[in-house]
C-alpha cells in the first residue's frame, strides 16, 4: 500500500489561512480526495467558525497528560491539539490535510518527515493593512506580527511550497489547489477517486 502525506498548512495572522482553507474544502470534490484532520481547541465553538472539537483549558490539560494527541502546541494562549484516530489514515495510505502552526511545525516533522508544509502568506502591506482593520492590537504589536511573519524561514528537511494570498480569495484558493494537484501522487491524479477514500470531516 502507498504511503498517504501529511499536508500541514500555517501561515502568519493576517494572512488568511483559515478562509483560504475553507475555499478549499468547499472546492473540493465530493467524495473529498484527503481527511480533513479536526483539531481540540480550549476554546468554546463559534458560530461560522471552524467545526473544531471544543474543550475546556482543565480538559485540555488533560487530555495532553493522557497522550490523546498526536500533535499538539498553544498559541495566542489556545491550546490544540489533533487526536491519533484523526491522523489513522495515514496508515491506510490516505492524504491528510492539517491546519497546524509555524512554530510547531519541527516537532510535526520530527514524527512525519515526509510532511509537505504549505506556508499560506501575504505580503508586508497585506498583512499589515488587515491586521488593522482588525483593531484587536496596537499598531506596535501589528508591526511585530508583521517582522515575525518576514522573518520566518522553515525548518530543513520541510518540503515547503508558499502559497500568497494578497488578492481575491478565489485567485489565492485557486493557487493553492494548483499546487496541491502538482504534488507527487495527489489521489486526484488518477482523474478518478477510490471508493475508499475518507469523506471531508
Amino acid at each position: 500500500m502507498t504511503p498517504g502525506r501529511l499536508i500541514y498548512c500555517m501561515g502568519p495572522s493576517g494572512a488568511g489561512k483559515d478562509s483560504l482553507l475553507e475555499w478549499l474544502r468547499a472546492h473540493l470534490p465530493t467524495p473529498c480526495p484527503v481527511h480533513w484532520a479536526q483539531r481540540t481547541i480550549s476554546r468554546s465553538a463559534m458560530p461560522g467558525g471552524e467545526a473544531h472539537e471544543s474543550v475546556s483549558p482543565e480538559a485540555f490539560v488533560a487530555l495532553r497528560c493522557e497522550q490523546a494527541f498526536a500533535l499538539h502546541w498553544e498559541a495566542n494562549g489556545l491550546g490544540y491539539g489533533v487526536r491519533h484516530a484523526q491522523l489513522a489514515p495515514l496508515a491506510q495510505g490516505h492524504w491528510v490535510l492539517l491546519n497546524g502552526s509555524r512554530a510547531y511545525l519541527p516537532e510535526a516533522l520530527a514524527l512525519f518527515p515526509d510532511l509537505v508544509a504549505v506556508h499560506i502568506t501575504a505580503s508586508p502591506q497585506v498583512l499589515r493593512q488587515r491586521l488593522l482593520s482588525r483593531g484587536r492590537e496596537t499598531c506596535d504589536e501589528v508591526e511585530a506580527r508583521v517582522q515575525r511573519a518576514l522573518a520566518y524561514t522553515p525548518p530543513p528537511g520541510a518540503a515547503n511550497l508558499e502559497v500568497h494570498n494578497d488578492g481575491t480569495l478565489s485567485d489565492a484558493g485557486q493557487q493553492l489547489l494548483n499546487t496541491l494537484e502538482h504534488l507527487p501522487g495527489w489521489p486526484l491524479h488518477s482523474g478518478k477517486l477510490s471508493s475508499q477514500q475518507p469523506a471531508c470531516l
